[in-house]
This record gives structure tokens, sequence and C-alpha cells, in this order.
């Protein structure tokens, strides 16, 4: 049977309200399970967040989410700071743990940690942040009279980031959630919907079909992009990955090239029509970085650098067209190919979202 035939205005269209930008998700921790995660870095999550809310209510819905264990922050993508939901987190986690980095020959001599004494430093970590979130000096402290781990003890205090990262990959902590003191650490399990770390294959697995569900119709080059760039997950595991699941899958024609989605999205995909629309995200959001800056569906090479660069992205029908900036308490757009009534409505909207309680507008 020939492949379902579909337009790139349609697939863009099926993928933004997939994303939540076209028809707003009821929460938070729902937007970050569909994306996967919401970058910290460089960006404004909770902007990314509200924006795709269906009631936005007021600025400051990440930092509840964080206080309340809704959701949680940690080290996975690109080993930067990511908002993740506590019942999928575990997924991409495991991803990123697969490689082992910490039982590399110059990590283990940097360190004068061989690979056998991980175990016990884990378990003390784990013991130290139930009572979290407690600072890495806690951590320092409880190491520091411990025969084989006690020389350790300075890098946790400092903190030495790439020491802790292993211990978030393997899900022993995670970041606290205030964002604007010193940094804490504590257990990813206070979070209530906290899932644990899956095995590496189911996590695989799933993290593919959560993939192709949300930034889908997608490609094996896009899943190696946000799986393997993104997560350090290994060629070989993602391309057998890809084979296990393949019966979840089903090949689309999108103009002449084949691309996939979820077997139980294509009738839904097929239905779609294209939804004229204007779109104003913070930079680094994930409508651009999960395929990457590189993907012209998305990013067209004119702006590609700006997007690189951390600029924010007027998105027009899918498509980044320009950008946009606070100025003068306003919205200021560089787009000249906007439909003018809906990009002055979404400006509107945007400013209506970034409004603080006493009504002025924070600048970005």
């Amino acid at each position: 049977m020939a492949p379902v035939r579909v337009t790139r205005q349609q697939a863009l269209s099926w993928r933004l309200r997939r994303q939540h930008l076209l028809s707003g998700a009821a929460s938070a921790p729902e937007v970050v399970r569909t994306l996967a995660a919401v970058s910290m870095n460089g960006s404004d999550p909770d902007l990314a967040v509200r924006r795709r809310l269906a009631a936005s209510g007021a600025p400051g819905e990440v930092r509840r989410c964080l206080a309340a264990g809704r959701l949680l922050r940690t080290f996975s993508f690109r080993g930067s700071v990511q908002l993740m939901a506590p019942e999928t987190a575990g997924h991409y986690l495991a991803l990123r743990a697969a490689g082992r980095q910490w039982e590399l020959r110059s990590w283990v001599e940097h360190y004068r940690l061989p690979a056998e004494a991980w175990p016990e430093l884990r378990a003390i970590v784990r013991e130290v942040v139930q009572a979290g979130p407690v600072p890495p000096q806690a951590v320092a402290d409880a190491l520091s009279g411990n025969r084989r781990l006690g020389h350790l003890a300075p890098e946790l205090a400092q903190p030495n980031i790439t020491l802790i990262k292993p211990l978030a990959w393997q899900g022993d902590i995670v970041l606290g959630p205030d964002l604007d003191g010193p940094l804490t650490i504590q257990s990813p399990a206070q979070a209530p919907s906290w899932a644990g770390i899956p095995e590496l294959d189911e996590a695989g697995h799933l993290a593919v079909l959560d993939h192709a569900g949300a930034y889908g119709p997608t490609t094996p080059a896009h899943v190696h992009y946000w799986l393997g760039e993104g997560l350090s997950a290994g060629r070989a595991r993602i391309d057998r990955w890809l084979a296990e699941v393949a019966d979840r899958l089903v090949e689309v024609d999108v103009e002449g090239e084949p691309r996939w989605v979820l077997a139980d999205d294509l009738d839904e995909l097929a239905a779609t029509r294209p939804e004229s629309s204007v779109v104003l995200l913070p930079a680094k959001d994930a409508w651009v970085m999960g395929p990457g800056t590189k993907d012209t569906w998305v990013v067209p090479v004119e702006h590609r650098t700006s997007m690189t660069r951390g600029a924010h992205p007027v998105v027009v029908d899918g498509v980044v067209r320009g950008t946009w900036r606070l100025r003068d308490g306003g919205v200021q757009l560089d787009c000249a190919d906007a439909p003018a009534a809906e990009a002055a409505a979404e400006a509107e909207r945007l400013e209506g979202l970034l409004r603080s309680p006493s009504g002025s507008t924070a600048g970005r």
C-alpha cells in the first residue's frame, strides 16, 4: 500500500496543534510531558509553557510547579539544565546515562574514582538528598570522613557540575526548585509522580515513540539529532530502537519526502486542514530546538544564525519568518511576512503573558 500523502503545511499544522500552540493544554506538566524537555538555559521556560496553556494564568507557573513537585529540573539534553516532567524524565535520563561517561579512563584518573566506587558514592548522595533540598556542601560533609571517597568532598562543595551531572543522569539527584538562590539538590522521589529510571531499551523505545508523537512527521535523522546529539544515546542503539518499534510507526509522503508518524496518529494527521497562525515564542523554544536549527522545514537558512544565537522567533504557519523583542514596554516585531491582524493579536497576547501583577511588562 502506498504511503498516505500529506502536504508540509498539513504536517506543520498538525505539529503546532500537537505541541499545544493552536489549542492550549490543561496544565504545565502536560506541556512538558509532550515536549519531553523545556530549556532552562538562554530561554524563558515560563513563557514557553504558559504560551501553550488554555488558561495561561499569572507569570511564575513554572516556579509554582517546581515548588509543588509537579515539574523538576535536571541535567539532560545537550548537557544543560532542562525542565522535565517527573513521569517521563527517567526515559531521557536513562539514555543520557547509557554512555557511562564516568567509567572513561580520563574520568577515573582525574577524579581518582574507579567504576566500582560509584555505587557507594551514589548511596551516600541518595541518603543525604532525601532531606533536600540541600546545598552540595551537605554531600561534601557526608563524604569528608570516608576513606575511599573523602577526596571528593572539595569537588562537591564547589560544586563541580561535571561531577554532579552523572548523579543526575542516574536519577540520584535533581536540582532544587529555587531559581534565584544558591544551587541546591534533592531527590527526584520528592516529586509525587516520579517514575524512576526504566531499563535502557524500554526507555529508548518510549523516547523514540514520544518524539514521533510530538515532533512528527519525523525522520531517522531527526531522531538521531534529538536522542543522539541531544543525549549521546549512541547511533547503533537508536537504529536498533527504531527497528524495534517499527510496527508502531507508519510512513507518510510529505510532498515527496518519506517521513514517519505514530500509526495511531495517521488518521488525525491526514484529516488536518492547514490553519493560518502567527506564534511568538521565546528563544531556544522546543518548536525550534526539537527538530534543530538546521531543519529548513521550521528554520529557513536565512534565519538559522539568529535562532542559533538565541533570538525570539516569529513563527508564521509553523515556519520561522522573523524575530521579536520587547521595546518600551511593548512587543516589536522584525518580520515582514506575518499577516498584520494576526501578528497584532499575537503581540497583544504575548504582552499579556509577560505582564506582571503590577501591570508592568518585564524586559527580555
